[in-house]
């Protein structure tokens, strides 16, 4: 079978290296460079985190992620590269008592329950651990010693390389225009150019930019950018790992939560929102009181990154189902159609496996979480526990 994958963010390069890996002949296309600089996944860092609240189906699922992100550490190193996912532990804090139906006791209840070794955590704990936080600001929450972050731009980069190298056909500067029909089904896609490559299959992984392919989906989907800022701090060794480790703190409540400082002194602070409801192909500019937004939290909650330099911000573009469900499916109403798009923003700590997954829907295959990512039209709106406003 010929897959023609369109888009070349975490979705497409981990849904074109599946594909070939099970046989397939695969024509993967990316309107710009790969890594695109607009793609979500194109960005220093990603939470990597089984804590999933209540949801005992992402939970289990990336409990597999986890095991795979293990061994792509050491398919890159022997390589010789080296490790892209930083198994850290992260914190989850909560500036109250944690509770029933909040986002942390619910997360420590479920992966307590599965027998994972978490350690509670409160102010007097914070003090002598990880000092960076403001003294008292948080008074509880546990660490989880599994999981941690990704270098996510490099990941899509490296296994963009092994695609190269399994035999996937990557074509940069593909913008795709239309699809191609023929007898009732699409066999294939057209380019801005007006260049048109055939295949058995389509699968649209164009995140944020999937509705200018496939418009019927814009009632059930809608793209959002989420600021970023990345500060360069005098002296970073407040915030290394294992001192300072990835967090959220409230997140669920306020959407705050970054990272540890990376190989280059530089340290990620997030925003996990609303966000700002824009078209992917608008400017991507920060607004102008997110700053000041982001520091006045950081002056409340780790003072030491206050009036840290910034050394980049950008704004951090969604691809959101109404339900916060990742949309993984045949298309009903175009034969020869596959979408694998829906990120709502929590979807690439599932990399590893969720070419898996997509390869499954396209060869026909069950597979254990496909019902949950099944097509689906617009009903009662909600979101990952972690999400905050939405």
């Amino acid at each position: 079978m010929r897959a023609l994958v369109v888009g070349g963010g975490a979705f497409g390069v981990a849904s074109a290296v599946e594909l070939r890996r099970r046989g397939h002949e695969v024509v993967l296309v990316e309107a710009g460079p790969l890594p695109h600089p607009d793609a979500a996944s194109t960005d220093l860092s990603k939470l990597v985190r089984c804590d999933y609240g209540q949801d005992a189906l992402y939970t289990e699922w990336m409990q597999v992620a986890l095991a795979r992100w293990r061994e792509w550490n050491a398919r890159w190193s022997g390589e010789g590269g080296r490790a892209l996912f930083h198994e850290t532990g992260i914190l989850l804090l909560s500036s109250e008592p944690m509770a029933p139906g909040g986002f942390e006791y619910d997360s420590h209840a479920l992966l307590s329950g599965m027998g994972h070794a978490l350690e509670r955590v409160d102010s007097a704990w914070l003090a002598r651990s990880c000092p960076a936080f403001k003294e008292g600001r948080f008074v509880d929450g546990y660490r989880n010693p599994i999981g941690g972050w990704a270098e996510s731009g490099a990941v899509v980069a490296a296994e963009a390389r092994r695609a190269r190298r399994m035999g996937v056909t990557i074509e940069e500067g593909f913008g795709v225009d239309a699809f191609v029909e023929r007898g009732g089904r699409v066999v294939g896609v057209r380019s801005t150019a007006g260049r048109a490559l055939e295949a058995d299959v389509v699968v649209v992984a164009a995140g944020a930019w999937i509705t200018t392919l496939l418009p019927e989906l814009s009632d059930r989907l809608r793209s959002n950018g989420h600021p970023v800022f990345v500060f360069r701090p005098v002296d970073v060794t407040p915030f290394v790992a294992p001192t300072f480790l990835p967090w959220a703190a409230d997140i669920g409540r306020t959407g705050w939560y970054g990272f540890s400082a990376n190989a280059d002194g530089l340290v990620k602070v997030s925003n996990h929102g609303v966000g700002v409801a824009q078209a992917p192909e608008a400017p991507r500019v920060v607004g102008a009181t997110e700053e000041a937004r982001f520091r006045a939290f950081l002056r409340h909650s780790i003072p030491g990154l206050a009036d840290a330099p910034v050394a980049f911000s950008r704004l951090c573009f969604y691809s959101d189902t109404f339900d916060g469900d990742f949309l993984v499916a045949r298309h009903p109403d175009r034969e020869g159609v596959v979408v694998a798009t829906g990120d709502s923003g929590h979807a690439f700590k599932f990399t590893p496996v969720i070419g898996d997954l997509v390869a499954d829907v396209v060869e026909g295959r069950p597979h254990p979480f496909a019902e949950r990512f099944r097509w689906r039209e617009f009903g009662t709106a909600r979101s990952e526990q972690a999400r905050c406003g939405v």
